[in-house]
């Protein structure tokens, strides 16, 4: 389907036909790109370990005790969050196996859940100055320098995620009423005010950098064919503007992080942070009154005691 890139697995094999198979299961229930390939990735690591143990024979005796052990070592190497994501895409395929009569047993439920706290930890942002070092590295002499500023400037300006820069639309600008519809999370669309420097980056960016062609995402590979950006260039763009300012190479969510702080710094509320951040919980966004110092030093009680 368009906008899913297959992998490169060779379908001459049975761990790439088995794969190709479950890519068009996964498109036919709706996931987004970026989730087919998520669970692409981990299906592949999954049935080539077991191929390479067993043979063409690798889903044959396939038990809970050798999903579980799987699960272990993928939770190893990656975060508490990360590891939950493993979770729903082992299950997911679990499910497929069962339901395409490859695996006798359902083993979906013997994946067990990855236990995590809630909102234990702090939103680690970048500096203000760090944030102007990431954008200042793009170099603006060049196109892609120019794509990348663009890109950029949307997640640190705006709070855009990657997936909402990647599915920006040339329709998606009103240039004459100052405002862009960013397509959100489940469906949403929402409006939101274009800064003037922001609109400055794009329209730079389109005038002069981005290629002639039909396609209508915003932004494009900067080699042919040129096709719309995935989500996952947008990390990519962040962490080569790391390198390149010399700081420690970051995420581009931390660029959200960075605009709620500052903005909380500056004044605002937690209920204008949610709404530029478009969080349809304002529970989300309560996370970031931890690192409101000034307000909690506003509101905190004297320590029983302290005064003697």
């Amino acid at each position: 389907s368009a906008g899913i890139v297959r992998p490169k697995t060779s379908p001459l094999t049975p761990v790439g036909e088995l794969v190709a198979a479950y890519h068009d299961w996964l498109v036919g229930r709706g996931l987004a790109a970026a989730t087919v390939l998520r669970y692409e990735n981990l299906a592949r690591r999954f049935l080539q370990e077991r191929f390479d143990e067993m043979g063409r024979r690798f889903l044959e005796d396939l038990s809970a005790t050798h999903v579980v052990a799987f699960l272990l070592r993928e939770s190893e190497r990656v975060s508490v969050g990360a590891a939950k994501g493993r979770v729903a895409e082992l299950r997911a395929l679990l499910r497929f196996l069962f339901v395409r009569g490859l695996t006798p047993r359902a083993l979906a439920s013997a994946v067990p859940p990855v236990a995590g706290w809630h909102d234990t930890g702090l939103p680690v942002g970048l500096a203000v100055d760090d944030v102007q070092r990431l954008l200042d590295s793009c170099d603006r002499g060049q196109s892609i320098g120019v794509r990348d500023f663009a890109i950029l400037m949307l997640v640190a300006r705006l709070g855009l995620r990657s997936v909402e820069v990647a599915r920006l639309q040339l329709g998606d600008v009103d240039w004459r009423a100052g405002e862009m519809t960013v397509r959100g999370k489940g469906g949403h669309r929402d409006r939101l005010p274009l800064p003037c420097d922001v609109g400055e980056a794009l329209t730079v960016y389109l005038s002069e950098a981005r290629p002639s062609t039909s396609v209508r995402e915003v932004f494009l590979m900067s080699k042919a064919p040129r096709r719309p950006i995935r989500a996952d260039l947008v990390g990519d763009v962040t962490r080569r503007a790391c390198r390149r300012a010399g700081l420690p190479i970051v995420a581009a969510h931390r660029l959200r992080h960075a605009l709620a702080t500052e903005m909380l710094h500056r004044g605002a509320t937690l209920i204008e942070v949610s709404q530029v951040l478009r969080h349809r919980d304002l529970a989300t966004t309560a996370i970031y009154a931890k690192v409101d110092l000034t307000t909690l030093r506003q509101v905190a009680q004297p320590w029983p005691g302290a005064g003697q």
